[in-house]
């Protein structure tokens, strides 16, 4: 059973119809199991409603900026890496309905959820609703942080007299195809990163934590 109220207290959005929001939580794997709808289609919405609002949120902010500069940030602003951190943030990934293992989970479905509850929002309560969501909880300081995602945690935390971060990594998988799997801690919080490189893996891991930790500070 989903946890409506929970969920939408930390959503900070009320749905009139609480149907939307169910569809918003659930995988293509546990539709298929119960026959009812999955996110896919609210995912396809999502991305062009998302895109819309980080646009004119850009146009409005970068008055010197050129097409291909602001182009250029915007991938950053709504890539998988910027949206996984801000369902983190959310705190609503463990809401997900899906069957079988997390393997199942494989691909980009935490990116998608967040497209897909953005749809939800808009198709319920408008266009002033979805962009207050965003605006609100989207990862927008992705396009800084992104850059050198490593270099602003350590920054971040030297500002606040902080000790520097500390990053563990795993690497599994064969020679030729290795994937690493980072965790970085500070300020007794931590975030999880993983990478085809010890590099990549690390970059998302610390962006995913100094996201979060701005949103604490």
């Amino acid at each position: 059973m989903l946890p409506i109220l929970e969920i939408e207290k930390k959503l900070g959005y009320t749905f009139k119809d609480k149907a939307l929001l169910k569809e918003a939580f659930t995988h293509v794997t546990y539709s298929n199991r119960h026959n009812v709808k999955h996110n896919d289609r609210l995912e396809y919405l999502g991305d062009a409603v998302l895109q819309l609002v980080v646009t004119v949120w850009q146009y409005d902010r970068r008055d010197n900026a050129t097409a291909g500069k602001m182009t250029s940030e915007r991938q950053k602003l709504v890539c998988q890496n910027a949206l996984d951190s801000a369902v983190d943030g959310l705190d609503v990934w463990q809401y997900l309905l899906y069957e079988g293992s997390e393997y199942n989970l494989q691909g980009k479905p935490k990116s998608s959820l967040f497209e897909a509850i953005v749809a939800a929002i808009y198709l319920d309560g408008g266009m002033d609703a979805a962009k207050k969501f965003i605006l609100e909880h989207g990862n927008l300081t992705a396009g800084k942080s992104m850059d050198n995602p490593k270099g602003e945690l350590k920054e971040f935390l030297e500002k606040r007299g902080e000790k520097e971060p500390v990053y563990r990594t795993e690497k599994t998988g064969k020679d030729h195809a290795p994937v690493f799997y980072t965790t970085v801690y500070a300020l007794g919080e931590s975030a999880k990163g993983e990478g085809k490189t010890q590099k990549e893996a690390q970059a998302i891991a610390a962006a995913r934590l100094l996201w979060e930790l701005k949103q604490k500070k």
